[in-house]
């Protein structure tokens, strides 16, 4: 007669950020196996999100079957000085076997200042009992810092407000966020432009020569305009998702861009590799009718942008490419900048499938090269449920 262990019982918090929600951990009440790096970490992680799951739903994890809420995030004391938390963040694949650890969830970052605060990570006298605590974030992933500036009211998180965000429902209470030195030359190019341009032509087997601007800021990211392959840049999710052409195209498209950033030697690494880098296409500002019914006039933004995440067109937009469309907007020459308009700018609101969003950055070009000092969003986060997550202990 077979013979079951309990399942684990391990604390977690179902938190929202922006416009994605995931499972966020203590790393110290993690399982002692689960605590570092390697295979028993990713098979705990995807087995609280049901991942892999063939039928695509996650009915049996704490996943929402979509890029945006297959997540789970790690929270340390910091080990770096002058930092509160280490912010550790894993993408988990939907239907493989695979937690892609390569970026950072912009989105989800925001959640992890009020998640700081609520545990006990910063000191009392750093909490004010009405006003703002900034929180130090070390984003491991990457090796950045993140600045998240969270409102306190009677000496708690302030959850509830009146901020609206595009891609969530409700309102909230609005949380800054402050990307520093958001470049990332990960490729070994030597700049937040790998190749060195500002544009480049890039060579996609099966789709032809495309003009691409590939910037290191934020995620890595892939920018090519709309009209290049097909679009005006007011699509919605169902356009491209429902499309298996449109979704090989995109792809081949980031594993070219990928190869030519350096972040990959060979096309088959792409499959390691699917949280990073990103594929945008840019377009001038056009009207459209947003996913939730809300009209969008071509008044009202500087330019549209849809995003790809994990194979899909995301339904709103990713924080961390939000930090590369706001860097490359502020760059005279790039596909971005030129979508926008042109000329120098420090901000931009632009479309995305669920409606606009603000975000600026601060960029310099010294000697020839262009460098972002920070990023800033404003986005909002809650928690959802607090508790434990149970999980099978085999």
């Amino acid at each position: 007669m077979s013979t079951f262990a309990p399942q684990l019982r391990i604390p977690a918090t179902y938190m929202r950020g922006g416009t994605s929600k995931g499972v966020f951990f203590r790393r110290d009440d993690l399982p002692e196996s689960a605590r570092a790096p390697g295979p028993a970490r990713d098979a705990l992680l995807m087995r609280v999100i049901g991942s892999p799951d063939p039928y695509g739903k996650h009915t049996d994890g704490m996943g929402g079957a979509t890029s945006s809420t297959s997540k789970c995030v790690i929270i340390a004391p910091s080990s770096v000085p002058d930092h509160d938390v280490d912010y550790l963040y894993g993408q988990v694949s939907i239907d493989t076997a695979f937690v892609d650890w390569s970026g950072n969830c912009g989105n989800l970052s925001t959640a992890v200042g009020p998640f700081a605060v609520a545990n006990g990570f910063l000191p009392a006298g750093r909490v004010p009992r009405d006003g703002i605590a900034t929180v130090r974030v070390w984003q491991a992933n990457i090796g950045k810092t993140i600045l998240v500036h969270v409102p306190i009211r009677d000496g708690q998180v302030q959850e509830a407000g009146d901020f609206e965000l595009d891609g969530v429902t409700f309102p909230a209470a609005e949380i800054v966020l402050e990307f520093l030195d958001p470049s990332d030359d990960e490729g070994g190019g030597g700049s937040m432009f790998p190749t060195g341009h500002l544009v480049d032509d890039l060579d996609v087997p099966g789709v032809g020569t495309l003009r691409a601007t590939m910037i290191a800021a934020g995620i890595p990211t892939i920018f090519i305009d709309a009209a290049a392959i097909g679009y005006d840049g007011s699509e919605l999710q169902a356009t491209i998702n429902e499309d298996k052409a449109a979704l090989a195209k995109l792809e081949a498209i980031r594993v070219a861009g990928a190869l030519r950033m350096g972040l990959i030697r060979t096309p088959a690494e792409a499959a390691t590799r699917q949280h990073t880098p990103k594929v945008a296409f840019v377009a001038p500002p056009k009207d459209y009718t947003a996913s939730s019914g809300k009209r969008i006039a071509t008044g009202d933004i500087d330019l549209n942008v849809r995003a790809m995440s994990m194979g899909k067109l995301h339904h709103a937009m990713m924080g961390t490419a939000s930090v590369a469309i706001a860097t490359a907007a502020a760059v005279p020459g790039t596909l971005v900048n030129l979508a926008a308009g042109g000329g120098a700018r420090d901000a931009v609101r632009f479309g995305h499938p669920s409606g606009t969003l603000r975000v600026g950055a601060a960029v310099t070009q010294v000697d020839g090269r262009w460098t972002v000092t920070k990023a800033v969003m404003s986005r909002s986060a809650r928690v959802l449920m607090e508790g434990a997550v149970r999980v099978p202990a085999a």
